[in-house]
């Protein structure tokens, strides 16, 4: 492998793990022996100190890590101090409201009940820690089930889920009705 590849394939392990990574670790993902991966490790070190990056690669006993510098501290507070609130899209708010309201539920039950894929919109409010997989269902295939969060609870303000606003049995037949009419349409096509 030549240097700059390898160099490139060490950078890569250290930031997407995020942590420390044991030398011997890094020296079998890039098929090289541990004492060139130190040097590879080390020329790095040294290109960012000497190029003034905001980054640095830090020894620990045998592993690196990569890391931001001290001095930008300062620079990181800023972002941290103001995050930012994860944006509900109608997608992902109607997912959540079929998890809240039929868990446990799995995937194949919410998409059946929207008529839609709803992958992504599951991964992230999993992501935004709104809801969590609390089990396999005892069926084929073994389907996930999901259902809400304390962060959910959090969020909307309530305490349990008894709280949640109670849907009038007439407005429900309405709902049905209209997905119905919804899919006939869909099939019509």
């Amino acid at each position: 492998m030549e240097i700059k590849k390898a160099e490139a394939a060490i950078e890569a392990i250290l930031f997407a793990i995020g942590e420390s990574v044991e030398l011997s670790q890094i020296a079998e993902a890039i098929g090289q022996d541990k004492e060139t991966t130190r040097k590879l490790i080390h020329r790095l070190m040294d290109s960012y100190q000497d190029e003034g990056r905001g980054i640095q690669i830090i020894e620990l006993e045998q592993s690196y890590q990569m890391c931001t510098k001290k001095e930008y501290y300062g620079n990181l507070i800023q972002i941290a101090m103001h995050p930012q609130k994860p944006v509900l899209t109608d997608v992902m708010l109607e997912t959540l409201s079929i998890i809240a309201y039929k868990q446990p539920v799995t995937k194949a039950e919410i998409e059946k009940i929207r008529g839609v894929k709803c992958d992504h919109a599951i991964n992230k409010l999993v992501e935004y820690d709104l809801v969590r997989e609390l089990g396999r269902l005892d069926a084929p295939g073994r389907p996930i089930l999901f259902g809400t969060t304390e962060e959910f609870l959090r969020t909307f303000g309530v305490q349990g889920l008894d709280e949640l606003p109670v849907l009038d049995p007439v407005q429900m037949e309405d709902f049905k009705a209209e997905a119905e009419e919804e899919i006939q349409l869909k099939l019509d096509v």
